[in-house]
C-alpha cells in the first residue's frame, strides 16, 4: 500500500482533470474493446465453420483411403493385434540361387522367353545378376538364395506378418523337373523347419513334371506323405470329417480326366481315396470348360492362380460369382487367387498387354473385394515371391541399372503389400467368423 500524500489545491485540480481524462479514455477503450470483441467472435465463428469444412473433407479422404486400402502406410495400430489364418495360402517359390551361397545364380538370370506366336524370333541372352535380374522389381534382400537359412527365416517372418498361415510351395518331384527348372525337393525340409519356427504350415503346389500320369501322381503323393507327412509344419485341414492334406496341382487341364480319375476316383485303378494317402486335390481353373474337366477328373476343388484380371475366364473377377455358384452345384471347393498386380516384360518383353498396374494397392484391393464377395472358405495369394511375373508382396526397393529403372512400391513403404495383406486377412477372418455364427 502506498502512503497517502497531501496535495495542494492546484495539485488536486490537476489530479481531478487527469482522472476525468482517464475515465474518458477508459470509456473509449471499453467501446473499442467491445467492438473488437464482436469482431473476434465473428472471426472465431468463421474459423470454426472453416475447420468443420476442412475436417469433413479430411474425413471423406480418410474414408476413401480406408475403403481402397490406399493409406500411405498402414499404421502399426491398424494391423495390431497380428492375425494369422491357415485358411489363407500364399504361393511361394524356392527356386532362386545366388553366386555367394550356391556358387551360381539360378532364376535371377532368367532368359528372355520367345513369343510362341512368332515363329522365328531371335533368342535373347539371359540376365546377368546381381544388378541385371529377370524381374521388373528389385528385391530388398537382393538376388538371394532360397537355400540360405537367413533368407528363409526372414521370409517366414514376413509371411507371418502378412497374416497368411500356409505356404503353397512350388515343387517338383526329385529328378522329374522339366527342362531348365531348378531342383527344389532338396530344400523342402529347410522350408518346413523354418515355417515351423514361425508357427506357419506348408503345403505343396505341384508343378507339371516329366511323365505326369494317374499312376505317377499316386507315386508322387506317396513320396510326399512318406517323406514329409510327419513333419509338424505339414499342412492338413478338416474336410468331410477327415483331417487331410491339401494339394494344388498346376496346369491340371494338360492331363486327361481319364488319367486323373485313375488316382482321384474311388474306383480308380490306383485310387488314393480312403487310404492314408488321401487328400484334398485342387486343379487349376483357367478356361470355362475346365470346370467339367475338373469334375470328371474327381478333383475336390480348384483355384484360379493368375493375378491377371481378364486374362482367362477363371482369373476374371466379375466371373467369380458365377464360378462360385457352379462350384457349389458340383460340390467343389472354389479358392479364388488374388494378387497385387502383374508385369513380366523382363522375361516376356512381348507380353505388356497382360501387365496389370498395382495403382498403389487399388488393384490388389479390387481383387480382394471380388473374392470376399463369393464368401470362400479359403483364399490364395499370388504370390509371396514370384519375381519374374511381378506378383510378389515381398519387399522391393528402388534400383537403377544402366538406363533401366526397376519398378518399386513408392510412394508406399517397402513392406506396404505385407501390411495391406494383413489388413485383408483380418477382414477375411471376420467374414469367416460371421459365416460360422450365422451357420
Amino acid at each position: 500500500m502506498h502512503n497517502l500524500i497531501a496535495l495542494t489545491g492546484i495539485q488536486q485540480l490537476c489530479l481531478n482533470e487527469m482522472q476525468k481524462n482517464m475515465q474518458m479514455l477508459k470509456s473509449k477503450t471499453l467501446l473499442e474493446h467491445k467492438f473488437s470483441l464482436r469482431m473476434k467472435r465473428k472471426y472465431m465463428i468463421f474459423l470454426f465453420i472453416r475447420a468443420i469444412i476442412i475436417l469433413s473433407f479430411i474425413s471423406f479422404i480418410g474414408f476413401t483411403y480406408y475403403t481402397y486400402g490406399l493409406g500411405q502406410n498402414l499404421s502399426q495400430e491398424e494391423i495390431t493385434p497380428l492375425v494369422i489364418s491357415s485358411n489363407v495360402h500364399i504361393f511361394y517359390y524356392p527356386w532362386y540361387k545366388s553366386e555367394i551361397f550356391d556358387g551360381r545364380y539360378g532364376h535371377w538370370n532368367h532368359r528372355m522367353l520367345p513369343n510362341w506366336k512368332v515363329k522365328y524370333e531371335r533368342v535373347q541372352p539371359p540376365h546377368k545378376p546381381p544388378d541385371d535380374i529377370g524381374s521388373n522389381f528389385y528385391p530388398k534382400l537382393g538376388p538371394y538364395s532360397s537355400s540360405d537359412p537367413k533368407v528363409l527365416n526372414k521370409h517366414m517372418e514376413q509371411i507371418k506378418y502378412s497374416g497368411a498361415g500356409v505356404l503353397a510351395v512350388s515343387w517338383y518331384p526329385p529328378n522329374l523337373e522339366l527342362e531348365n527348372e531348378e531342383p527344389v525337393d532338396n530344400i523342402m525340409l529347410k522350408i518346413l523347419d523354418s515355417a515351423q519356427n514361425k508357427s506357419l504350415q506348408v503345403t505343396f503346389h505341384i508343378e507339371p513334371f516329366k511323365n505326369r500320369s494317374g499312376e505317377n501322381i499316386v507315386k508322387v503323393i506317396k513320396y510326399i506323405i512318406d517323406t514329409y507327412g510327419s513333419h509338424k509344419a505339414f499342412y492338413r485341414t478338416l474336410y468331410n470329417g477327415k483331417l487331410l492334406p491339401l494339394y494344388y496341382l498346376y496346369d491340371s487341364y494338360q492331363i486327361s480326366s481319364f488319367e486323373w480319375s485313375k488316382a482321384l476316383s474311388h474306383e480308380g485303378q490306383f485310387s488314393l481315396r480312403n487310404s492314408k494317402y488321401d487328400g484334398i486335390f485342387l486343379g487349376l481353373l483357367a478356361r470355362q470348360d475346365h470346370m467339367n474337366h475338373l469334375a470328371a477328373s474327381n478333383f475336390d476343388g480348384f483355384y484360379t492362380y493368375f493375378a491377371i484380371d481378364g486374362f482367362e475366364y477363371g482369373s476374371t473377377f466379375r466371373n467369380w460369382a458365377l464360378i462360385s455358384a457352379e462350384a457349389k452345384k458340383l460340390k467343389l471347393i472354389f479358392i479364388p487367387s488374388i494378387g497385387p498386380g502383374y508385369v513380366d516384360t523382363r522375361i516376356r518383353p512381348w507380353n505388356d498387354r497382360n501387365t496389370r498396374k498395382r495403382s498403389n494397392g487399388q488393384y490388389y484391393r479390387a481383387a480382394f473385394l471380388a473374392a470376399l464377395e463369393v464368401k470362400p472358405k479359403f483364399l490364395s495369394i499370388t504370390s509371396f515371391n514370384e519375381w519374374h511375373e511381378g506378383t510378389q508382396i515381398e519387399p522391393a526397393v528402388p534400383k537403377t541399372f544402366g538406363n533401366y529403372r526397376y519398378e518399386d512400391y513408392l510412394p508406399r513403404s517397402e513392406d506396404f503389400y505385407l501390411r495391406l495383406t494383413q489388413s485383408f486377412v483380418k477382414e477375411f477372418i471376420q467374414q469367416l467368423n460371421n459365416s460360422r455364427q450365422i451357420g
